[in-house]
């Protein structure tokens, strides 16, 4: 009965709300004799992307930050103790890890490692590592001397206090594998790991490990487990890892690629993670995420780079005839998890303890990509998968002319009022196209960290997702974890640092909403006064996303006729305002010359309402089109009709508070365009 009620009233209550913020009374209907439409069992799931430090120093129980070394120029992570630290690749311990930490020490000396806390090594920080009294750590490493040395770990607290301390003898020339058990005599949530020598010598360290023997469900090279706790809490029907902008990387060096991500730890080149800024052991790897969705009870969804992805600030696609490894990649994947241990991948995924399938249904095909080269890379995926694995479900990032979608994935970033008033977004979709996954959304205009307003918003706007379960068959927010001493992305659903963690008002309205999920929903109707609408107003614009461009003939009219603006370049910018781009007036003409993503040149009043805005705007080189800014109340919002976007493929209003489907179109180079705003 709770459910059933929860479901019948929380779509209700906001129109409630409304009716009396106007203070007249309304009449709600619910029609229990006639149930309609079914809710998606799968809605409710989780995006996991490797943001953060989501994974890296969060979900992936490694306590010790560039374990091997090659994380940056220099060593990061690590600081000296009487001693000299310096990277070195004269010995690798493989060809996949070659650099190793060079150590030259007094007696007493060598490196000591704080954890994840955010430039550890350049502060006078304690440390960033949380023990447990009488809980077991395990540290492993690889070293090596060419001189006898006797090597200490110690374990200390933030007042440098020796919380448990192990020695570690036989050290050779060549590298030797090294594990013993921590267990801390005292609980410290700033301690640090310190490796010294016994005596003046030179040492070499790699693969520098600390994890928690209590992983979440013991697993080795397991995940953190209160964070995953929290996580269960949850109760996701689905998991979509590993991102997001990480699958696709800033460069196409750095993309995931998931065969690299398997196998001993040790022998993971790990790579780059550019977009958020840095460096993935992957020891959270393709293996590790598919244990922990079935660990979860949950559905993998798991997402593969298309061969297209971010490079500086253009986006980069692989040739289509070099798209065979990207192909191979994706077939493979699903060996992985689905085939045979007699089949090659369906082998190594026995050998790295798991003889059974881990039976993956779903598939993404890119993040957030889109226009032709997405349509022809898509395709290509597509066919290959579906003449292999006929009932595999893929999910495409937009609706593609090319093939018919089985799911698609459009996301939703933007205000409380937009997500109040999107509630019903999806009551007119196209019941005969694709089902739909929202795949990403969240209050992020004027949300703070995540306060009680935004997850409301949410919490209106996942009715509309419940309400429409003939269609919309699955959704995620994003982004799940954060530690703010790494944020990259605001607000997000749990956060948390070395020890501690707690969710924000999202997480709770997704836990609810998970916890609490309804089978049917049944038809009401609310009859209230409709307030009046709010005006749109503000400043007036034009702008680029990795395009140049010239713009001429603005003007602004107000609703009783009179101008309020008529430029006129040939005196140079006058009141314009130009926080983003390379913007000059020769000849009259306002140009934008630069790369930029977001250009933008502003000028108006914030009060400004009811007008009608003219101009004439001609691309003259880049990618895409025009953004003609209305309604925007200063830089900071993103308020404009963008023509020629999303790879100069389509039209679109983006907006806070507004929603418009998107139309297929293009700019062409070198003409003339009149547009009108009214």
């Amino acid at each position: 009965m709770t459910q059933f009620l929860r479901r019948i009233f929380f779509p209700a209550l906001c129109a409630i709300a409304s009716a009396h913020a106007q203070s007249k009374p309304g009449q709600l209907t619910i029609d229990v004799d006639h149930p309609g439409t079914r809710v998606s069992p799968l809605l409710y799931g989780i995006f996991f992307e490797e943001i953060n430090r989501a994974g890296e120093g969060g979900l992936y129980a490694e306590m010790i930050r560039n374990r091997s070394f090659e994380d940056a120029a220099t060593p990061v992570g690590w600081k000296p103790v009487n001693a000299t630290l310096s990277l070195d690749r004269s010995i690798p311990l493989n060809s996949n890890n070659t650099t190793s930490l060079k150590v030259e020490a007094a007696a007493g000396g060598g490196a000591a490692n704080g954890g994840f806390g955010r430039d550890w090594e350049s502060r006078n920080d304690p440390g960033r590592i949380s023990v447990e009294q009488g809980m077991k750590y395990d540290l492993s490493l690889y070293a090596r001397s060419t001189n006898p040395v006797t090597l200490t770990v110690t374990l200390e607290g933030a007042n440098r206090k020796v919380l448990a301390s192990q020695k570690l003898t036989g050290i050779t020339p060549g590298w030797k594998q090294f594990s013993v058990t921590l267990t801390p005599t005292e609980t410290d949530a700033f301690a640090r790991i310190v490796i010294t020598a016994d005596s003046s010598s030179t040492f070499w360290l790699d693969m520098v490990s600390l994890f928690p023997q209590q992983t979440w469900k013991g697993r080795k090279n397991g995940l953190r487990a209160d964070l995953m706790e929290r996580i269960a809490a949850m109760k996701p029907a689905f998991v979509r890892f590993p991102g997001g902008c990480f699958v696709e990387g800033q460069g196409i060096e750095n993309r995931v690629q998931w065969k690299k991500t398997i196998g001993p730890v040790a022998e993971r080149p790990g790579h780059l993670n550019a977009n958020w800024g840095y460096y993935s052991s992957d020891g959270l790897g393709y293996h590790e995420y598919l244990q922990m969705c079935e660990d979860l009870g949950a559905e993998p969804l798991f997402v593969i780079n298309c061969g297209m992805g971010h490079d500086g600030r253009k986006m980069y696609a692989v040739p289509m005839d070099k798209m065979g490894p990207f192909v191979e990649d994706a077939l493979d994947a699903i060996e992985y998890a689905n085939g045979p241990a007699t089949s090659k991948w369906g082998a190594m995924r026995a050998k790295n303890g798991h003889p059974a399938p881990f039976n993956l249904k779903l598939m993404e095909i890119g993040n957030e990509n889109g226009g032709r080269d997405y349509d022809e890379r898509y395709a290509l995926i597509h066919d290959a998968i579906k003449a292999k694995y006929p009932d595999m479900q893929l999910v495409g990032n937009e609706r593609t002319s090319s093939r018919k979608n089985d799911i698609i994935d459009p996301h939703d970033y933007n205000d409380v009022g937009s997500f109040l008033r999107n509630a019903t977004q999806f009551d007119s979709a196209d019941r005969n196209g694709p089902k739909i996954y929202v795949g990403e959304y969240a209050t992020t205009i004027d949300a703070g960290h995540g306060h009680l307003l935004a997850g409301l918003a949410e919490a209106a706007y996942m009715t509309g997702l419940e309400r429409n379960g003939d269609v919309v068959k699955m959704a995620s927010y994003a982004p799940l974890l954060c530690n703010p001493d790494w944020r990259g992305w605001n607000p997000n659903a749990i956060l948390f640092d070395q020890k501690w963690s707690y969710g924000t008002p999202s997480y709770w309205v997704q836990s609810m909403f998970a916890n609490n999920r309804g089978d049917r929903i049944y038809p009401l109707t609310l009859d209230v006064e409709n307030p009046p609408g709010r005006p749109i107003e503000g400043l007036v614009g034009v702008g680029t996303w990795g395009t140049q461009a010239e713009f001429k003939d603005i003007k602004v009219v107000g609703k009783d006729g009179k101008p309020l603006l008529e430029s006129d370049f040939t005196k140079g910018l006058g009141d314009w305002k130009t926080p983003r781009g390379q913007w000059n007036t020769d000849n009259g003409v306002l140009s934008q010359t630069g790369g930029e993503t977001g250009a933008i040149a502003l000028v108006g009043d914030p009060l400004w309402h009811d007008y009608t805005l003219t101009l004439k705007a001609r691309k003259t080189g880049g990618d895409e089109g025009f953004l003609i800014t209305v309604g925007a109340p200063d830089d900071s919002v993103k308020s404009w009709w963008n023509l020629g976007g999303w790879g100069n493929a389509g039209h679109g209003v983006e907006s806070p508070g507004m929603t418009c489907p998107r139309s297929v179109g293009n700019i062409e180079n070198g003409r003339w365009y009149d547009i009108k705003v009214e």
